[in-house]
């Protein structure tokens, strides 16, 4: 097996972890805290620090439904061999029906909540191989859910180029919509290939087990 094939196969299986992780976190997803640092308010730049979680996080209620009528998080990240891949969701938690059609809408920002200068690729063909589908029309009714895969690749290939870490992350659900801060869990370390993918919205199968975290990555 050519070091060519070796990588797609190492990419898939990471993909397969993640796209797995993403549908096992819609069942607690309604019932859990939402991940730190998030906020409706898409005129507030990122905060200066994240939230730290206290002793009585589990007791608190659950964060109110923002004017759009939908909530966006993630849920946890995967990387393994330096592609790296972060879930997202989106859960219509108004009282009317919700509709997608499209991509997420990403920015990313700095340590010092300054904008990353970056391209968004719509997919992940020029990141990696089978994770391509295209957007098709989603409607959520009230509590229903839709999810989303952010990609990029932890890759160095100029040592002239100063390597972009990203630490702040926001979502719309569709461009010209407020967007929502989520945790990255983790820096978003795009190296210098100034490119990040992101899957399509699907519909989540809401028959789903309970969530774990994504598996580490192969060490071999």
């Amino acid at each position: 097996m050519g070091e060519d094939q070796r990588m797609i196969s190492r990419d898939r299986a990471a993909l397969r972890r993640i796209t797995a992780t993403v549908a096992m976190t819609l069942v607690l997803g309604g019932c859990t805290r939402d991940h730190q640092g998030q906020s409706g308010d898409p005129s507030q730049p990122p905060p200066g620090s994240r939230a730290e979680a206290g002793p009585s996080a589990s007791t608190e209620p659950p964060p109110e439904c923002p004017a759009t009528g939908v909530r966006i998080r993630s849920t946890g990240g995967d990387a393994a061999m330096g592609l790296r891949a972060l879930g997202l969701e989106l859960v219509n938690c108004g009282d009317r029906p919700y509709q997608l059609n499209g991509y997420p809408v990403l920015h990313v920002f700095d340590e010092e909540r300054e904008p990353v200068l970056l391209r968004v690729v719509n997919g992940a063909k020029e990141i990696t191989s089978g994770f391509d589908q295209p957007p098709r029309e989603v409607t959520l009714a009230p509590g229903e859910r839709a999810t989303a895969v952010v990609l990029w690749r932890n890759l160095v290939t100029d040592s002239t180029v100063v390597a972009t870490n990203g630490e702040f992350l926001t979502v719309a659900p569709a461009a010209g919509q407020p967007t929502e801060e989520v945790d990255p869990d983790g820096p978003i370390d795009l190296g210098n290939t100034g490119r990040i993918g992101v899957s399509a919205w699907k519909k989540a199968d809401p028959a789903t087990p309970v969530p774990s975290r994504p598996a580490p990555p192969p060490t071999t």
